[in-house]
């Protein structure tokens, strides 16, 4: 890996411009031609003072720009963006899904979580992606069902995090998303792309195929995109208050949508049948938010917090971190620091895999972010040869007086390529590092009739069946329970202040993106531009090791490969979101510059 300017970016063909510019009036998921208007910047880098945000959406960070530049704190610029999200990128978040939340405050030095990760119904029990005859689904089967959905957290989360943090109603933080969703906005490239690579699972319902598939066919880029039912089912919650989901209407209309998936009577063929799932009214009334203690990993002389269990991310990052720890990197060739990125990223997944699910206990949690745990998995790395994949977990409670030897052992990865992640500081220095999800891009695919939002597939991440061989396996589906996550919103202190806050969407590579990013930052001297805008590679304790494009042209690719790295190349990996505080309160936002097309950073005064 070679040290890396940030990419010169190119805003998306067709980027967003709100439709209220436009005055036009449009019947509910229609999509028409769109006046020329002016978008929303689409920065990829912004420097200044008084809040600053970034998020993969120009829209949404406009919308979290206003609200800190008229004076709301991080925490109301996180739920309005978020809410404006679930308009423009509704394929990868919303009010059907869930997420994790974690807040730096800056008046007490404490960091806060709040874990809104769906839940399974209390009828789940462990063959819940099994057949008839006990062998477990394939993944589209899974997903395309009511099965796949969980009871979403991601209301709760917003009204819990302005009424612990905030100065804003739910009302009033709805209140911009809801316009957007009523005038419409411009489609681009990302929008359109999305729906096609859906189609056919989205023509399977009429609600979704009303919304996103006018005519039949993905709406066209530079058309407008309005959804008044969400804005109407945004006014009720403003209104009502999240009851109106967990205990009225939307959550009714949810349950029904579920129990009986709204068919299309012309859909085009599917080769499974579309099952229906078991959550109910009751489901939906009992859920729960957890606001466990944030995942804690010195490194050098950061302190790193992230997302405890379900989200196995802090525990991921910071074990990875823990072992890299040992590590020199200034006085490494850069085959060998990227050498000893993949091996600890390998490692840390072989643990995760096998200890960390729903239901992980704290000193389990713990035990793998020691440093003598880290210390018995570093040994392991050889600057000679790569080790071969998958590498078997390590044994907690262990020592590292001798080091272990390195069996290899089985490493199920769960899906989930959409999720976004949001990150916003105020000029109070309060902090919000934010992953939301409906699991994959365009959820389980059913839009809830009248309602305007997509559900989630979120329990697809469980396991489908036992991995672990004799061992028992953190992450199979069971009544109530959460499933594993990779979502790893991450907050970096130095000196008891903000230093770094990020996060990403992709699935299981979260965690090495953040990891990769982090290392570019601190270790190899990028800037942060740099360090997100540079290519990436992503080892998840798998025979290969998937990097981009870019990544597979840089002349360490060789060195690596001689050392026993084997490589696959994949489209994209991450869309990371990132702010670094600086001295004099001074901050600078940063979005990705290509990846889903750019992303949009803003700050409230620019340098």
């Amino acid at each position: 890996m070679r040290r890396s300017v940030a990419f010169g970016y190119r805003p998306r063909a067709g980027g967003r411009c709100v439709a209220a510019a436009l005055g036009v009036a449009l019947a509910a998921g229609s999509a028409a031609p769109a006046a020329a208007a002016a978008d929303p910047p689409r920065d990829p880098v912004a420097a200044g003072r008084g809040g600053a945000i970034s998020t993969v959406d120009p829209t949404a960070t406009a919308v979290g720009l206003r609200v800190l530049r008229e004076g709301g704190n991080a925490v109301d610029a996180a739920v309005a963006a978020a809410a404006a999200l679930g308009v423009t990128e509704p394929f990868s978040a919303g009010i059907g899904g869930g997420g994790f939340l974690l807040y730096y405050d800056a008046r007490t030095g404490r960091i806060q979580t709040i874990d809104g990760r769906e839940t399974a119904p209390a009828a789940v029990d462990e063959k819940l992606f099994l057949d008839a005859a006990g062998r477990p689904l394939t993944f589209a089967e899974a997903r395309i069902s009511g099965r796949s959905v969980g009871v979403p957290g991601t209301p709760r989360v917003w009204q819990d995090a302005l009424r612990r943090w905030g100065t804003r109603s739910l009302a009033q933080a709805l209140a911009p998303a809801a316009d957007v969703a009523e005038r419409g906005f411009a489609v681009d490239e990302t929008f359109r792309s999305h729906i096609a690579q859906n189609a056919t699972e989205f023509a399977q319902f009429s609600a979704t195929r009303d919304l996103y598939l006018p005519g039949g066919a993905a709406p066209a880029v530079g058309s407008v995109q309005r959804n008044p039912d969400l804005a109407r089912t945004y006014r009720l919650l403003g209104a009502a208050g999240t009851d109106a989901l967990y205990r009225g209407p939307v959550g009714a209309d949810i349950v029904a949508t579920v129990a009986h998936p709204p068919l299309a009577a012309d859909r085009p063929p599917w080769p499974y049948p579309i099952r229906p799932g078991a959550l109910t009214a009751a489901d939906l009334a009992g859920y729960r938010l957890h606001h466990p203690g944030p995942t804690y990993a010195r490194y050098r002389d950061l302190d790193v917090y992230g997302m405890a269990p379900p989200s196995s991310g802090g525990v991921a990052v910071g074990e990875a971190l823990n072992i890299l720890e040992r590590t020199r990197f200034k006085r490494l060739p850069r085959v060998q620091a990227v050498h000893r990125y993949l091996e600890a990223s390998a490692l840390a997944f072989a643990d995760r895999n096998r200890y960390v699910g729903g239901a992980t206990p704290k000193a389990t949690a713990k035990a793998l972010l020691r440093d003598d745990f880290a210390a018995s998995r570093a040994c392991l790395v050889d600057p000679a040869r790569a080790l071969a994949k998958p590498v078997a977990p390590g044994v907690l409670g262990g020592t590292a007086a001798t080091c272990p030897r390195a069996p290899r052992g089985g490493s199920p990865l769960e899906g989930g390529e959409s999720t976004t992640h949001l990150t916003v500081a105020d000029r109070w220095g309060n902090v919000v590092a934010y992953t939301l999800t409906i699991e994959e891009t365009g959820g389980n695919a059913m839009v809830v009739p009248g309602r305007g939002f997509l559900l989630n597939n979120e329990l697809t991440d469980f396991t489908f069946a036992p991995s672990q061989g004799a061992a028992p396996d953190p992450n199979l589906p069971g009544p109530g329970k959460r499933p594993r996550s990779s979502m790893s919103p991450t907050v970096v202190l130095r000196d008891g202040r903000p230093f770094l806050a990020l996060g990403t969407p992709g699935g299981s590579t979260i965690i090495t993106t953040v990891l990769h990013v982090l290392l570019n930052r601190v270790e190899l001297g990028m800037t942060l531009p740099a360090a997100l805008a540079a290519p990436r590679a992503t080892q998840r304790n798998t025979a290969e090791v998937e990097a981009e494009a870019e990544f597979l042209a840089l002349p360490e690719v060789a060195g690596l490969t001689a050392l026993g790295h084997r490589f696959r190349e994949r489209p994209e990996i991450g869309a990371a979101t990132a702010i670094e505080f600086g001295p004099r309160a001074a901050m600078q936002a940063v979005a990705e510059p290509r990846r889903r097309g750019g992303g949009a950073a803003a700050v409230v005064r620019t340098r």
